[in-house]
């Protein structure tokens, strides 16, 4: 049983130069974030530098039958997260990352179940590894797009941060 409080144990890095297994992933992300087992994620696959979910729409539904924003806006922020977490892993470095600002656009109703795709903004990827060798920290600007078949229904963005290296239970963490 999870406690307030307490953080919940990191997933093991990848081996060097390798990278998460999406499956083992999602599973301890549903371990860490008690809300992913409700959340419809069918899969979970990088293209590229895109991260990829398939959800289905009956668990995000609203009073109308379609998409609640609420919960399509918790799945953007948790894909970015996911992306920028994973990002890190594929170097090694098992860091906090946390949302520091996030906006989205409703575009049109999401009728049926959804692909939701998260791409880093030009450039940001080298940025953030320049911040991490400079200062140990950083911040990255994430895109997220919700699509129901061909319609583009939502875009967001999010701002994630990579938080220093800190002492937990006198360990070092965050390689």
């Amino acid at each position: 049983m999870r406690e307030i409080g307490t953080p919940h144990p990191r997933l093991p890095l990848p081996s060097p130069g390798g990278e998460d297994d999406p499956t083992a992933f999602l599973t301890w992300l549903g371990e860490a974030i008690p809300m992913v087992a409700h959340l419809g994620i069918r899969e979970m696959h990088r293209d590229g530098e895109r991260l990829v979910w398939e959800l289905d729409l009956l668990p995000s539904l609203n009073d109308k039958g379609t998409g609640f924003g609420g919960a399509l806006t918790a799945q953007t922020t948790l894909l970015g997260w996911c992306w920028t977490t994973l990002w890190l892993r594929r170097r090694g470095l098992a860091r906090d990352v946390v949302v520091a600002e996030a906006s989205q656009r409703f575009l049109a109703p999401v009728t049926g179940d959804y692909r939701l795709e998260c791409t880093p903004e030009e450039g940001e990827p080298a940025r953030l590894a320049e911040q991490l060798a400079e200062k140990g920290r950083g911040r990255i600007l994430l895109r997220q797009r919700l699509w129901c078949g061909e319609t583009l229904c939502l875009e967001a963005r999010g701002d994630y941060a990579v938080l220093a290296r800190r002492v937990r239970n006198g360990l070092q963490s965050g390689t």
